[in-house]
């Protein structure tokens, strides 16, 4: 079972010259193919004048990846922004490098050094998510246990998402997978046993 990823929060972008050419990189998080086509197309409209929209994205779904070097030479353009993801070790991601030329040629080598550059600037630019494995539990106890749980919270990875004051306190929150273990057991001996959360489901989250 895949346990963690990483990817960006949302969209960011950064441009920079080479040799009077502009090149501007643009990075999308993107979940499906068809939602990395439609970021590409986007910015194919926007970019319309543009000499080329390179693009590369990878796709935790199926481990899917894609490159175009959209007509510059072949491997000196789509090839490069894409090793800049893996290199990374990024997914779920999306990036279109867009070239206006400046009438000055960078040769083969110039081109995958522009390339990649703007991946990476593109790339940087972005908010990095580490995402992990999430378990959501819901617990409910008395209220003099309130205080003791509320300290040991905040030693593990660990999110409340919700809480209610009624007769009992009931929490909802989210634990990471690989101190899941840790937490509840700490907490079965600050409880001697008295609260035994309810598992509910698992998600990824930046914990």
């Amino acid at each position: 079972m895949e346990t963690s990823y990483r990817t960006i929060r949302e969209y960011a972008e950064d441009e920079f010259v080479e040799r009077k050419s502009r090149f501007i990189g643009s990075v999308q998080p993107c979940k499906t193919e068809e939602d990395a086509l439609r970021f590409i197309e986007q910015k194919r409209k926007q970019y319309w004048d543009a000499t080329h929209n390179v693009y590369a994205y990878i796709l935790r779904n199926g481990g899917l990846k894609r490159c175009s070097d959209d007509g510059e030479p072949q491997g000196t353009a789509g090839r490069p922004v894409l090793d800049v993801l893996e290199k990374e070790g990024l997914t779920d991601i999306c990036v279109i490098a867009t070239r206006y030329f400046g009438g000055i040629m960078l040769g083969a080598g110039g081109l995958v050094r522009a390339y990649s550059h703007t991946s990476k600037i593109a790339v940087d630019a972005a908010e990095i998510l580490n995402l992990s494995v999430c378990y959501r539990y819901r617990m409910s106890f008395e209220y003099p246990l309130y205080g003791k749980i509320s300290y040991i919270l905040p030693n593990y990875p660990l999110k409340v998402l919700d809480s209610d004051f009624g007769e009992l306190v009931r929490m909802e929150f989210l634990v990471r997978y690989d101190r899941r273990e840790a937490f509840l057991k700490a907490l079965t001996e600050l409880t001697n046993g008295q609260v035994v959360p309810e598992a509910l489901d698992s998600c990824f989250e930046d914990l």
